[in-house]
């Protein structure tokens, strides 16, 4: 390994790996439009790629030959056996994703956990979720083959949100309904108030002390991605609104 030879192979790959992600880097910057997610997916696998030509002419630089790794590949096999299955499982539930697409860079998702959050990278051992919270969540690639996953953004930007509040029994319902409507009104990220994604307002049963309603709106994107301040401001809106 102190071949020159190979230590400029290895330094050229590298370098390679890194002129080409940067460069991708720079056309999603010049061009907002294009699909992130794509480019992230061919960045990751460019910089794979130069990594393994990279070490196959390091090998081959200090007379290793490339056909000698059919045994490496034997004795890989059993390592992977004992030690190095999990690690090898979470490399190649990587790809699928990256393959797939249906976990994407951007996409809002919860965990079994109740982790919620969006997807920030999809590495080789991990993906790393950031929470609203801002904290950072790692978790292994096998955890999105083998558990259930929920992407709020897999197939459209925008989702439904159902608010609960209750009034007291012999409250005018027609009343509570205005009041309810107003309330979306007012907050800035309701997505509609007319057409078919308008506010509505359901009488969905009868409490020990209360009738129960549900406020049931489409937000926008970032109100999605944010489902615990979503409901706070809903249910602020609407106690103002029952107040006046």
């Amino acid at each position: 390994w102190n071949s020159p030879v190979a230590k400029k192979n290895g330094v050229g790959a590298w370098l390679l790996a890194w002129l080409s992600r940067r460069a991708l880097l720079r056309y999603a910057r010049r061009h907002p439009g294009v699909n992130q997610a794509a480019l992230y997916t061919v960045s990751r696998l460019v910089t794979y790629l130069f990594v393994v030509v990279g070490a196959l002419l390091a090998f081959d630089a200090v007379g290793v030959s490339i056909g000698k790794f059919t045994v490496f590949a034997g004795a890989l096999g059993v390592g992977l056996g004992f030690g190095l299955q999990a690690i090898f499982n979470n490399f190649i539930s990587g790809l699928i994703l990256l393959f797939d697409r249906s976990l994407k860079i951007g996409d809002f998702i919860e965990l079994d956990s109740n982790t919620r959050g969006t997807v920030r990278a999809i590495n080789i051992r991990s993906t790393r979720i950031t929470t609203n919270d801002n904290i950072d969540v790692l978790v292994p690639n096998s955890d999105f083959m083998t558990k259930q996953v929920v992407n709020w953004t897999y197939s459209s930007l925008s989702r439904r949100v159902r608010v609960p509040f209750d009034v007291a029994y012999g409250s005018d319902k027609e009343l509570v309904k205005k009041a309810a409507l107003e309330a979306a009104a007012k907050v800035p990220f309701t997505l509609a108030i007319e057409g078919d994604r308008q506010p509505q307002v359901w009488l969905v049963g009868f409490g020990e002390s209360g009738l129960s309603f549900e406020l049931v709106v489409w937000p926008a994107l970032e109100a999605v991605k944010r489902p615990n301040a979503t409901h706070a401001a809903y249910t602020w809106a609407i106690e103002d609104a029952l107040r006046s």
